[in-house]
């Protein structure tokens, strides 16, 4: 028996003996707590944990902030997140750093071309709530793309950095769809849908779209288009007619963004925290991230694979399912503040 079946035959054997004490536990009067503690002891636990990334004073710290990837929520925890940017884990990491007083600076790094209207507006209002309540200075770095919603959790910090080369603006909304209708009729394919009035099914791709449809889905993103610029214009400190001027949705790079004054000046992220601590006095801070308390065992297939079964981690197809929900389809489309919107 060669190397690779005693391996296989090794994890069958010990996913038997887990799904044995799974089962051991939920036959218990305490089941759920007992099952939780089991849970916890194999993946860890979902809540936000502390990394110290330069030490420093242990009164004061720094905290660095990532927004990787496109601003979506799919569904998914902290613990088993797929990688990219995870919404639920950073809305924790921003309410522990409403609770902790020690908190005196945050250094948002974004590489993201946007994404959701509702998760971004989300962010930015825990933000603003940060800078408000506990007086806290956020300094956004803009890495290879902050674009559109990208931006638009930025456009509200102290300060904003971006490098020669970052792609940014985009400011505006976007809502893709198709329409197959002619293709339809093509094929002797008739729409039969029954609704209650004419703009039910406002966006469908399944019939020809009325001017109606036209004008009510283009007041509908006109407006959250208006709410974009309010919150660039407001942590701009500029004029809306000039921030409209400068929001016809295309992108700009880093210098003509400086240039335009959506970026205060030209950096890369290191060089944002340096100028962070030397301009709030912080040189002595201590500087922090935040990751989920995942264990080694929850890093590798059998975790996932062992997660996956007990049901407490979305399958591959829950989270396409998920991914979908939350950006549209072409028949029930969405707004987005999106950078291409494909």
């Amino acid at each position: 028996m060669n190397k690779r079946r005693w391996a296989a035959i090794g994890i069958a054997v010990i996913l038997l003996i887990l799904s044995g004490i799974s089962s051991a536990i939920s036959s218990k009067k305490d089941e759920k707590k007992e099952l939780s503690q089991v849970n916890e002891l194999l993946y860890g636990t979902n809540e936000v944990q502390e990394k110290i990334e330069e030490a420093g004073s242990n009164n004061k710290k720094i905290v660095k902030l990532v927004v990787e990837g496109a601003i979506i929520d799919d569904g998914t925890s902290g613990l088993f997140s797929t990688g990219g940017y995870n919404h639920e884990s950073f809305m924790k990491q921003l309410a522990k750093i409403r609770n902790d007083s020690k908190v005196k600076g945050i250094l948002l790094e974004i590489n993201s071309p946007g994404g959701s209207v509702y998760e971004t507006a989300e962010i930015t209002r825990a933000l603003k709530e940060l800078q408000a309540s506990k007086k806290i200075p956020i300094y956004a770095s803009m890495e290879s793309q902050a674009a559109s919603g990208g931006y638009y959790i930025a456009a509200n910090s102290d300060k904003i950095y971006a490098t020669e080369d970052t792609m940014t603006g985009s400011i505006g909304v976007i809502m893709s769809s198709m329409n197959y209708s002619g293709l339809m009729e093509k094929l002797g394919i008739s729409d039969t849908t029954i609704k209650s009035g004419a703009l039910k099914d406002i966006g469908s791709s399944s019939r020809p779209q009325t001017e109606e449809d036209k004008k009510v889905l283009q007041a509908f993103v006109d407006s959250m288009y208006g709410r974009f610029v309010k919150t660039v214009a407001e942590g701009r400190d500029m004029k809306e007619a000039d921030v409209r001027k400068l929001a016809d949705g295309r992108i700009y790079d880093g210098t003509q963004a400086v240039e335009n004054g959506l970026v205060d000046t030209l950096g890369y992220p290191d060089q944002a925290l340096k100028a962070l601590k030397k301009d709030k006095k912080l040189s002595d801070a201590k500087v922090v991230s935040y990751t989920s308390g995942s264990t080694n065992f929850m890093n590798t297939w059998l975790g996932n694979s062992l997660a996956e079964f007990q049901g407490i981690k979305p399958s591959q197809e829950e989270l396409v399912r998920n991914i979908v929900e939350s950006v549209g389809t072409p028949q029930a489309p969405k707004a987005m503040y999106l950078y291409g919107g494909e």
